[in-house]
């Protein structure tokens, strides 16, 4: 097997979570700037074996896309340009943001800690992942 890799795309940062090959395991991988993120993509599934790509689909509580899905659509066309061989899904990623932060307050992190944005995007990628495994 192959592992998962799930993406939190944010416009300034995005926060990227893995499987283990076994794919029975989320674990949070790292918080990349943007701008940065698709030449980090191309290293770790270059030295990685990769199967599946997750990426997170923001929608409102209504259902409706978020403002950021244009930004999503353009780095997926890239993406699957780059990688057509690999797969990607695309999860709801409603209230992921919000339960990572409440991860942090349950595991004891101090005030300061939670205030890492970085923290948050790679914890709601992980959430977003262990998700996407439970439903398998």
């Amino acid at each position: 097997m192959a592992r998962i890799l799930a993406i939190d795309y944010g416009s300034k940062r995005t926060g990227l979570a893995v499987t283990d090959e076994l794919q029975l395991i989320a674990s949070g991988l790292t918080t990349v700037n943007t701008p940065a993120l698709m030449g980090f993509l191309k290293t770790y599934i270059e030295e990685e074996n990769v199967e599946l790509i997750l990426v997170g689909e923001p929608k409102q509580k209504d259902g409706t896309h978020s403002s950021i899905e244009t930004e999503i659509q353009k780095f997926l066309k890239s993406f699957s340009e780059e990688f057509p061989a690999l797969k990607i899904l695309r999860v709801d990623e409603r209230y992921t943001s919000k339960m990572a932060f409440q991860s942090m307050i349950d595991s004891g992190l101090k005030k300061k800690q939670r205030q890492n944005k970085a923290l948050i995007d790679e914890i709601s990628a992980t959430i977003l992942l262990q998700q996407y495994l439970y439903k398998k």
